[in-house]
């Protein structure tokens, strides 16, 4: 008699890991230390927790270095919009930075992001936020005239 067994998922392994992200984005961000990329990473990994919903949450997630991953899954997502230029100001008031610092962390912190969901899924995510994020990932954002 064969014995049947469940088939197993295999989650692919995430493109860099948890310590070569921090380093990416000290490098990108001119950090000092290491210690202060992970404070910066945990932040907007935090923000953006809290803003990525649906398959694109979980598909993120799965990208991003496993320390990377809890960070952002463990974060409830919020309801209603919050443009980019919002979720800066609410990450600099939660952090008690200030815009132009606060600015600097999230775009040093997504540009790595964004290599790391590559631009499929970055697109996916982008549909789903309202104007504003395209800028924070290192794209541009056109906007058609009325």
């Amino acid at each position: 008699m064969q014995s049947q067994t469940a088939p197993t998922t295999i989650t692919p392994e995430p493109a860099m890991s948890f310590v070569q992200m921090l380093e990416q984005v000290r490098y990108h961000g001119a950090y000092p230390t290491r210690e202060r990329a992970e404070e910066v990473v945990a932040a907007v990994l935090a923000a953006l927790g809290r803003r990525v919903t649906g398959e694109e949450r979980v598909d993120l997630a799965a990208r991003l270095p496993r320390e990377a991953a809890r960070i952002f899954a463990a974060q409830i997502p919020e309801t209603g919009p919050m443009t980019g230029w919002a979720f800066v100001r609410d990450l600099a008031a939660r952090t008690g930075g200030t815009l132009a610092t606060t600015r600097w962390d999230v775009g040093s912190v997504l540009g790595v992001v964004a290599r790391l969901a590559g631009p499929d899924l970055l697109d996916r995510v982008l549909a789903q936020l309202p104007p504003g994020y395209a800028i924070l990932f290192g794209r541009a954002e056109l906007t058609q005239a009325a």
